[in-house]
């Protein structure tokens, strides 16, 4: 719940779902592999393995920088601190995961899952990882056109083999969104507001600690949201280990916040995949990390190398 006299306060805005629904309405087959997709989950749950065995699972990524001002096109240095944010909480080594409560201190889990930029391009030829394109477009919205060179974006690089993350200003309160395992491989990827990418240079509070890409990898790998995007109780994230909750959470909530009868701990607001600030998201569970890695065996098995 937020506090009084909060409501001025920028708040957490997530497209995918947005996304989601679209997909479903004008792709016949996404809703078929999506079923397919959530059967490898169930299996992987029932055989109590959450984590791949072995090394980390590292995923190539590009960064596609679209820029209509000299702001938008945000540095290097910034482009890092993002990657360095979603290797610390991916991984569980986010320091801030000490303000977990401690009855869920036990869930915070470790994906397995390291990021690096590209080394090599789409032909093989030494990159750096990111590309830089100039467009007329002030803002973009949930539309995709910043996928596409065509719409004032870029095309991405191929999906099966790159995590591609395109960086720009999005407009209507936007900070990102992403596309589930199963959609259409030329629009496959996350987008990120450059005001809530990374830690440094163009990057804003209340979003400027590099939590917007966590969560938007976040179902890039498969997640929901939280409160399974519903207000009334009856939906589900799909992983039972998060309780369920009535709606998202916004700014900085208190512990506990209770609601779906789900006292006396309430909420796990402080999951990235909930709508609170940067400051206040710290973790993934064990059952998300099966959901993710389930996605990295099944639909994502060639985005990745362990």
């Amino acid at each position: 719940m937020t506090a009084a006299g909060e409501s001025a306060m920028p708040r957490r805005k997530c497209g995918t779902m947005q996304v989601h629904y679209r997909l479903l309405e004008t792709d016949p087959d996404f809703r078929r592999r999506q079923a397919g997709f959530e059967t490898l989950v169930a299996e992987r749950l029932r055989s109590g393995a959450a984590r791949r065995a072995g090394a980390p699972t590292k995923i190539p990524v590009v960064v596609h920088v679209v820029s209509n001002t000299a702001a938008e096109n945000i540095s290097l240095a910034q482009i890092k601190s993002q990657i360095a944010v979603l290797n610390r909480d991916f991984r569980a080594k986010n320091p801030d995961k000490s303000k977990v409560p401690a009855v869920w201190k036990g869930l915070v889990a470790d994906a397995g899952v390291e990021f690096a930029l590209a080394a090599k391009d789409p032909d093989g030829k030494p990159t750096n990882g990111i590309t830089r394109t100039k467009t007329t477009s002030t803002s973009f919205g949930d539309d995709d056109a910043v996928k596409a060179a065509a719409t004032g974006g870029a095309d991405p690089w191929p999906t099966d083999r790159y995590l591609n993350i395109w960086v720009c200003t999005l407009s209507g309160g936007l900070l990102g969104y992403a596309q589930f395992p199963g959609g259409p491989a030329e629009t496959d990827g996350v987008v990120i507001t450059h005001t809530g990418f990374g830690t440094v240079g163009t990057a804003a509070a209340p979003f400027n600690l590099g939590r917007s890409a966590t969560h938007e990898v976040g179902h890039w790998l498969n997640l929901r949201h939280i409160w399974g995007d519903t207000e009334d109780c009856s939906g589900s994230d799909f992983v039972a280990d998060t309780p369920n909750a009535a709606g998202p959470n916004f700014n900085k909530p208190v512990f506990p916040h209770i609601s779906c009868s789900n006292g006396p701990n309430g909420d796990m607001f402080m999951n990235y995949m909930d709508y609170v600030d940067d400051d206040s998201m710290f973790m993934f569970t064990p059952q998300q990390v099966a959901r993710m890695n389930a996605t990295l065996d099944g639909p994502r098995n060639t985005n990745g190398t362990p």
